[in-house]
């Protein structure tokens, strides 16, 4: 018989001077109570893939969090989501002290990211850094780094770090300040530096030996590794017209006099809410009336559009706005869908982990698509496929026969890959890369990911029309993120123009939706860790109704409510 709790003794007793750290391989880790994160994971550490954080009872820390009781942990690497952005915000704050040391009189202002791992950034005050002085720069960060010095953090009240903000003259965190919800500021120090970044960090500045600086068109690049090699630094592609949509952008903020997002929570603040959202949106359609100008004046030549881009751009709404647009000018385009050309499930190819790659470009029929764009153009009935996702196969479609004169377009991940169509001469497609490609920053040292406003516009999207959860969306997202960089990014500059669809508004927008979403993920999982983020990020916007959205914006892809979602215009005639 099997002697119950009521008859074993229980007792007080002092605790024991050591804790045990239970790895999730089922190894555990004995050491003394109170030692750091850091200390526990030191003997597993792997030198290709560095920790520099941990997940200690389902919650994402520091390394520097002393372990005081028994606990379950998992090391976070850099060669995983988290790890990386540790890194990457920890040197972010590297270069912002060994800039202040080096050049107390200017303004560092770390902008978008490229996608071959790096930060644009901008110097302000000063003109901009010469060759000799970015080298000056970048040897003082690595004097930094061999020095290994502690980067500790401390927590002050809000007036405090009001006070602090406004006596180095960052007039963007004060403004930021005057919105926060909690009342109390995290600062991180280096030295005599400190400063607040939006998130953890590592514990010395001896982790972050992966950087380099490179001089781009009168700014900057820091340069820093990407997840799948952790400890290398890739080649760095020009990115000419990527530049030029960055700078675009900017300049639609200083029209809107919005440059960061304490700014933009002033102006709804103060009501100014539908004309923060007019004016954006009139930027907007600006850029898709010049679009279909530069298609006009083509129009002896082109006779395909190619709309490409990750995830959750907007590019089902750009396609349609550019229709009208067209419309108004004459030019009669008609839309075919890329997936149609789906080949048959069962011949799908399988990724590294076994599973269907659907992202591939060897997922498509490319043979049959180029054969049916040929016959078309050339004025010949065709009787186009329809791909039955149900079933998993092409089935046929309908009979289309263009008119003379009649544009395509096709609108799909693999618009610029050049072996999409690649017997199609170049001269005759008119190709648009569309995408969130910048975003209102928090300020001037604290970016907001183009890649997080992606995910929180497919969370509100899959809720509402999908029934997905926002931890199901979540959990989808790394797969989706794995073929963009794969199968989209390498061929973003292949464009001829660049649609950049984010709103200066939209996380305002995003806020009230996505935010209940978030907090029904479940403590405990993998995806509870990323929603907590994205919570905490929502935190520093005010939320705005989306009752103010117009009904064709490229918001209301993803909040419901756009008039464009059945419009049928382009196939009459």
């Amino acid at each position: 018989m099997t002697e119950t709790t009521e008859n074993q003794e229980f007792l007080f007793v002092n605790p024991r001077p050591t804790v045990e750290v239970h790895l999730p391989d089922g190894r555990v880790l004995s050491g003394p109570r109170g030692a750091s994160a850091e200390a526990f994971l030191r003997p597993i550490s792997d030198p290709a893939a560095p920790i520099v954080g941990a997940v200690i009872n389902g919650q994402l820390r520091e390394l520097t969090l002393p372990i005081k009781m028994d606990a379950q942990v998992r090391p976070v690497t850099m060669g995983e989501p988290d790890g990386m952005h540790i890194y990457r915000r920890s040197l972010t704050f590297l270069l912002d002290a060994a800039f202040e040391e080096l050049f107390p009189d200017a303004d560092l202002t770390i902008d978008h990211s490229v996608s071959s791992g790096g930060y644009y950034c901008e110097v302000k005050g000063r003109p901009s850094l010469q060759d000799g002085e970015l080298e000056d720069l970048q040897a003082h960060m690595r004097a930094m780094v061999e020095a290994n010095l502690p980067i500790s953090r401390r927590t002050v009240s809000l007036p405090e770090a009001t006070a602090y903000f406004q006596a180095k003259g960052y007039d963007d965190k004060v403004r930021l300040m005057a919105h926060r919800q909690k009342d109390y500021l995290t600062l991180y120090r280096i030295l005599d530096h400190q400063d607040y970044h939006h998130g953890y960090m590592v514990p010395s500045t001896g982790y972050l030996r992966w950087f380099s600086l490179l001089p781009i068109d009168g700014g900057f690049t820091l340069r820093f590794p990407r997840r799948h090699k952790p400890t290398e630094l890739l080649p760095m592609p020009d990115y000419p017209k990527l530049l030029v949509t960055f700078r675009q952008y900017g300049n639609w903020l200083d029209r809107l006099g919005i440059a960061s997002v304490g700014q933009l929570d002033d102006a709804i603040q103060a009501g100014r809410a539908a004309e923060v959202i007019l004016v954006s949106e009139a930027l907007h359609e600006q850029n898709v009336a010049d679009i279909a100008e530069m298609i006009t004046s083509r129009l002896d030549e082109v006779r395909i559009i190619l709309i490409a881009g990750p995830s959750s751009s907007g590019k089902t709404t750009l396609s349609r706005r550019l229709t009208i647009q067209l419309l108004s000018q004459g030019i009669s385009p008609y839309p075919l869908e890329m997936d149609n050309y789906f080949v048959d499930r069962e011949k799908t190819p399988l990724d590294e982990d076994g599973k269907p790659d659907y992202e591939t470009l060897a997922a498509m029929d490319t043979h049959q698509m180029a054969s049916d764009l040929r016959r078309m153009i050339s004025g010949e009935k065709v009787r186009m496929p329809h791909f039955d996702f149900k079933a998993g196969k092409q089935i046929p479609g309908e009979e289309v026969q263009l008119r003379p004169g009649q544009v395509l377009i096709l609108e799909g991940i693999h618009g610029l890959n050049p072996d999409l169509l690649p017997d199609f001469p170049v001269q005759h497609t008119f190709r648009i890369y569309a995408s969130c490609l910048t975003q209102l920053n928090l300020d001037r040292h604290n970016r907001i990911s183009t890649t997080d406003t992606r995910l929180v516009r497919r969370i509100v999207r899959d809720a509402r029309e999908r029934g997905y959860t926002a931890q199901q969306t979540i959990q989808r997202w790394e797969s989706v993120r794995r073929g963009e960089k794969r199968y989209i990014f390498p061929y973003q500059e292949n464009a001829d123009v660049m649609f950049n669809s984010a709103l200066a508004y939209e996380l305002s927008a995003l806020k009230p939706l996505a935010e209940p979403l978030l907090r029904q993920v479940p403590f405990g999982t993998p995806e509870h860790i990323e929603a907590k983020r994205m919570l905490a990020l929502l935190e520093w916007f005010q939320p705005l109704s989306t009752d103010l959205v117009p009904d064709n914006s490229i918001m209301r892809e993803f909040i419901g409510g756009s008039i464009l979602k059945e419009l049928k215009l382009w196939r009459n005639g």
